[in-house]
């Protein structure tokens, strides 16, 4: 295990794993730590994250890639190709697990129709000013907040800003909750036929119209300009602020929260499935949520590739492996087994 942070390092030893403290923003870091790997899980912060699975790739490991970085995927399959060797990314939570269900959905029913995912990682707490705070690297969570969101409606593909079309969503035993567009669909623009699709991010009420003006006026902007102290990115400032105010304290309880959607075709007849996940921060094993069904997800994806489950080299988004039956119950059983649990239901329509 290898990360810049020696206190992350000590704790991954803890569980059994030799830890190298070093900066994987390095090419060459990243290449003597994987030299003998036989597979490679890529987990460091977005912006990171496309180099890094490059070099990976490079060196002819296969690798399991969790950092959601806002690169195309696709810039790297002739890479993967040529290596003859899995590269498997976005095996996170959404996306990850959701494309992972679009792809079952897409090999079993006759025609897909529409896909809708909602997607939340949240404080149980709600705490003022912000009711709100980052299971993962707050400078990721400001970029989703950033990138404009694709999506596909009635056939065509769509750009608009992120926390636009803002919608309450009623979850029993949760309450109401906001939905507003992020870029979350990703690599499914490119590999599902499904005509129309739309993936949201969920968050309590009130946090969007927050982060908008935030955003709008100029807080996370990355151009300099000139303060009284000197000159400064503004968006660093925020990111300084919020890393505070975002970070879970030790054994704070978090939950995710999604809900999948899709319609379709099968034996002449219109049906709709649904699939809900709600999940808790456990207190046994003192482990957040969001680590849990991120984090379980990529090592289901990666136990895919050590057990020869998996073996097709190039470039796989889970959309792509949830097509494998096979591939696609073992992941949902090393989510069950883990007490991650996805309820799904179905229904014929009119």
């Amino acid at each position: 295990m290898v990360d810049l942070d020696p206190v992350r390092v000590e704790r991954m030893t803890e569980f059994g794993a030799d830890g190298v403290v070093a900066d994987l923003s390095k090419g060459e870091t990243v290449s003597k730590a994987v030299k003998d790997a036989d597979l490679v899980v890529g987990a460091v912060p977005g912006f990171m994250g496309y180099k890094t699975v490059e070099r990976v790739l490079q060196e002819g490991r296969p690798i399991v890639d969790i950092s959601f970085f806002p690169e195309d995927a696709f810039g790297l399959e002739k890479l993967a190709a040529d290596a003859g060797v899995p590269c498997l990314v976005d095996c996170g939570v959404a996306p990850g697990l959701s494309n992972l269900v679009l792809g079952r959905m897409e090999a079993h029913l006759d025609k897909t129709t529409s896909f809708h995912c909602l997607v939340g990682g949240l404080p149980v707490e709600r705490s003022w000013p912000w009711e709100y705070k980052a299971p993962f690297s707050p400078g990721d969570v400001i970029e989703e907040y950033m990138r404009p969101a694709r999506m596909r409606l009635n056939g065509v593909e769509v750009t608009r800003p992120a926390l636009s079309d803002v919608e309450l969503v009623d979850f029993p035993g949760l309450g109401s909750l906001e939905a507003f567009n992020t870029d979350g669909l990703r690599s499914l623009l490119r590999t599902s036929k499904t005509p129309h699709m739309v993936e949201k991010t969920m968050r309590y009420p009130g946090h969007a119209v927050r982060m908008r003006i935030l955003r709008d006026a100029g807080f996370f902007s990355v151009d300099e300009i000139q303060a009284a102290s000197g000159t400064v990115r503004p968006r660093d400032v925020t990111e300084a602020l919020l890393f505070s105010a975002w970070t879970f304290d030790e054994g704070e309880p978090d939950l995710t929260v999604m809900r999948i959607v899709v319609e379709g075709e099968h034996d002449g007849k219109r049906v709709r499935h649904t699939y809900n996940l709600l999940d808790y921060y456990n207190t046994e094993t003192e482990t957040m949520s969001m680590a849990r069904t991120t984090g379980y997800t990529c090592t289901a994806m990666a136990s895919l590739v050590a057990r020869g489950l998996w073996t097709e080299p190039g470039l796989a988004p889970p959309e792509i492996v949830g097509r494998n039956a096979k591939c696609f119950d073992a992941v949902i059983q090393h989510l069950e087994a883990r007490g991650v649990h996805i309820f799904q239901r179905v229904e014929t329509l009119s």
